[in-house]
């Protein structure tokens, strides 16, 4: 195990790619996981506040995510019970415009089959954004629909949109994500963590 997150740590795949972006930034791979662990966190890429830190999450977007979770700091933070396991381990740049740009499939068609193999079987995968529910549901809507749908995949995954503020327009949209999903989302959470 600890080679391949040496292995994914030194991967340098994607250097030309990240070097042509608007940000023009070398990889950074940032690997979180152990075996053992009883929640997966799935989700898209790192953002560059996790690519200056080295720390997933270490940013807005995981206040809010630890807050959907109901977890602190140090248990999110003790990877030998949480993997975080994005679809990108590195940061991918922004395009000209500034957006973000998607996390390369070269990633994960190169690390996560031996990523999960390491990790074995998980009592709950939380799945943050699209590219995550692609992978992991083979989910082909929109993220709203595969969210809407969480009783289908619960108790074993659950499917969220990613804690990002730009979604704040979507959780007023969606009033039913925090008083139907973020229950029930939290109590499986403090069921897997007291088990582990």
């Amino acid at each position: 195990m600890n080679t391949l997150v040496t292995r994914i740590a030194r991967c340098r795949l994607c250097a030309a790619r990240f070097a042509a972006s608007a940000t023009g930034h070398a990889p950074r791979p940032v690997p979180w996981f152990a075996p053992g662990a009883r929640l997966l966190i799935a989700g898209q890429a790192p953002g560059a506040r996790v690519h200056a830190s080295g720390v997933p999450f270490d940013d807005p977007s995981g206040d809010r995510l630890r807050d959907w979770l109901g977890l602190e700091r140090a248990d999110f933070y003790d990877r030998t019970r949480v993997a975080i396991v994005p679809m990108a381990f590195c940061f991918p740049g922004y395009d000209a415009r500034g957006a973000d740009l998607p996390p390369p499939a070269i990633c994960h068609e190169t690390w996560h089959d031996a990523v999960m193999q390491v990790l074995g079987p998980i009592p709950l995968r939380v799945l943050v954004g699209a590219h995550a529910q692609r992978y992991h549901l083979g989910a082909r809507g929109p993220v709203t629909q595969t969210v809407a749908d969480w009783r289908s995949h619960a108790p074993g995954v659950f499917a969220l949109p990613h804690p990002s503020w730009r979604n704040t327009g979507w959780l007023k949209k969606n009033p039913w994500f925090e008083a139907e999903v973020l229950p029930a989302l939290r109590a499986r959470v403090a069921e897997v963590m007291q088990d582990g």
